[in-house]
């Protein structure tokens, strides 16, 4: 790694010991080897520390931050990117897998279009084995270069996991930071997504990993998320009616804030309203990982190839 790494990874965990280490070697044995891989600590209680200082200790790309409290999911990922150097910045799951070129093309697209903002790839779900459960085909027009086309279609289409691309700093430091709301991970991307357009790598290079323990499944209601979100959600101050008034709110700041033209706000609020004043199809905003799964065969490659760590690992 140089003196200042021209990408930051920032990984922010709680309790993630069960993958923590196959995240670990995945990231680290990528094709790509310029980067920082900052680990914010949660006030983790079972062996994250130990399974972080151990690969602080074998590669000195490894930086670990340990919180002394829990202060939620949202204020760490939050944190994680102010202790991040790099021009470019990547968030990253204690349990999904890489496929090792996933950084490296990603880079390489960012490069080749300065009008891009964030580069991702082709994505499928699997399960706690590693298996694939749900190959999926992103359908959202982020790469339009039309703000409104942009902010319609994340507001239509069912989401993707752009929030976990390799985006430029300099914007990300232009945005309000995530907040702790219902679906307030829709209302960030949106907003970057004002800023500029998406670019998907054509390869499934990222496999988002879906088990019983993820906070989506661990807690399943409004309220529970939010409060996995930031401890301060709990209590009578933040019924399930505001966290629905702040996620609407949460799109009307974000074309407040952003970059654009007159024309292009009305139309951003035009589609806004159209949006609130809807019946928004069946399946509209839902996880990729909620759907019915589909034969794994689909797949032409192998996950255990793609991801396979430096050594065939050391975890």
């Amino acid at each position: 790694m140089t003196a200042h790494p021209r990408l930051s990874v920032g990984l922010p965990v709680h309790n993630g010991e069960e993958y923590l280490a196959e995240s670990f070697e995945a990231l680290l044995g990528q094709t790509y080897e310029d980067f920082e891989l900052v680990v914010s600590d949660n006030a983790s209680t079972d062996g994250t520390r130990d399974i972080c200082r151990r690969y602080a200790k074998l590669d000195s790309r490894v930086r670990y931050v340990r919180l002394s409290r829990n202060i939620g999911a949202a204020p760490n990922h939050n944190h994680v990117f102010t202790e991040c150097r790099g021009e470019l910045f990547k968030w990253a799951s204690h349990d999904d897998l890489y496929a090792r070129d996933l950084l490296a093309r990603c880079v390489e697209a960012l490069d080749e279009r300065p009008d891009v903002i964030l580069a991702h790839s082709g994505q499928a779900v699997v399960d706690g084995d590693g298996k694939v459960k749900v190959p999926y085909e992103y359908g959202l027009a982020t790469d339009s270069p039309h703000a409104p086309e942009r902010f319609r279609s994340l507001l239509f289409e069912p989401g993707g996991d752009d929030f976990y691309g390799v985006m430029r700093a300099d914007v990300l430091r232009r945005v309000k930071p995530h907040d702790s709301y219902h679906h307030a991970d829709r209302t960030f991307v949106a907003e970057i997504t004002l800023h500029g357009p998406f670019h998907q790598v054509p390869e499934l290079l990222y496999f988002r990993r879906d088990h019983p323990t993820r906070a989506e499944r661990a807690n399943p209601g409004k309220r529970a998320r939010c409060v996995n979100l930031d401890p301060r959600r709990a209590g009578p101050l933040h019924p399930t009616p505001r966290l629905l008034a702040e996620y609407v709110g949460g799109f009307v700041g974000a074309i407040r804030r952003a970059p654009l033209s007159a024309a292009d706000r009305r139309a951003c609020y035009g589609h806004l309203a159209a949006w609130m004043t809807s019946r928004v199809r069946p399946g509209a905003g839902e996880r990729v990982e909620d759907r019915a799964p589909v034969d794994p065969d689909r797949l032409t490659v192998s996950v255990d190839a793609l991801v396979a760590g430096r050594d065939g690992g050391r975890a």
